[in-house]
């Protein structure tokens, strides 16, 4: 067996064990595979082994890996974007994570209804008030939500962040709890396309099983899978 076949498998055991304990349906949880700083040739290994989603941070890379893989796999850009990034953006991916201002909202949008496309977006919260990390305040979220909603050619599916690193999983859980009550809210406003749920894009692989006991519906893993990148 492939380490890479390993890791996947053991990671989707822990995923699964996760859900359960928050008494959540296993299959309510996505597995996004960080492939950025990754050659193709593994991510090729990693779809022999049934992993078809794959998250991007560096929109050339990922324009190469799209090219070079053609419709293998979907593809989510994790990563920051420049408004000048747009066009690849709208156009490469079936989900973005990281919308936090509303002129790379409108940038988007454009883009993809040039495109003829409605694109699946998540609104970056940064929970945590780090002034390095991207990000809408939390206090600013709902009105950037408002705005977004106006704008046809996007479809807002729920809310993504980037906690702080630390060592032990349990402190970043009241991250992961602020996004989850907050997507809550907005939720029970309308800012959603779907009524009946939302995606929370949250957890990496030192902490998704929290992410997960916390709610995370997506969940961002790369070293696990991969290994160190270089």
């Amino acid at each position: 067996m492939s380490a890479i076949k390993e890791n996947l498998e053991k990671i989707r055991e822990r995923i699964k064990n996760a859900a359960l304990r928050a008494g959540r349906d296993p299959q309510s949880v996505s597995l996004v595979a960080v492939s950025k700083k990754i050659d193709s040739m593994l991510i090729e290994e990693a779809i022999a082994c049934g992993q078809t989603l794959f998250g991007e941070n560096y929109m050339q890379e990922a324009k190469e890996k799209i090219s070079f893989l053609q419709a293998a796999a979907q593809w989510h850009f994790i990563g920051h974007i420049q408004s000048k990034k747009a066009k690849d953006a709208a156009t490469l991916f079936d989900l973005v994570h990281t919308v936090d201002r509303l002129k790379l909202a409108q940038a988007l949008d454009k883009h993809a209804g040039l495109a003829g496309r409605i694109l699946s977006v998540l609104v970056q919260i940064n929970v945590s008030g780090e002034a390095q990390k991207e990000g809408v305040a939390p206090e600013n979220a709902e009105e950037l939500l408002a705005v977004m909603g106006e704008l046809p050619n996007l479809k807002i599916r729920g809310l993504m962040t980037m906690p702080p690193f630390m060592d032990n999983p349990e402190d970043v859980r009241p991250f992961f709890r602020t996004l989850r009550q907050l997507a809550e809210h907005f939720a029970a406003k309308g800012y959603f396309d779907r009524r009946d749920g939302f995606e929370l894009s949250m957890g990496m692989s030192g902490d998704f099983e929290v992410a997960i006991e916390e709610g995370a519906t997506l969940v961002r893993v790369g070293t696990a899978i991969f290994g160190s990148r270089l």
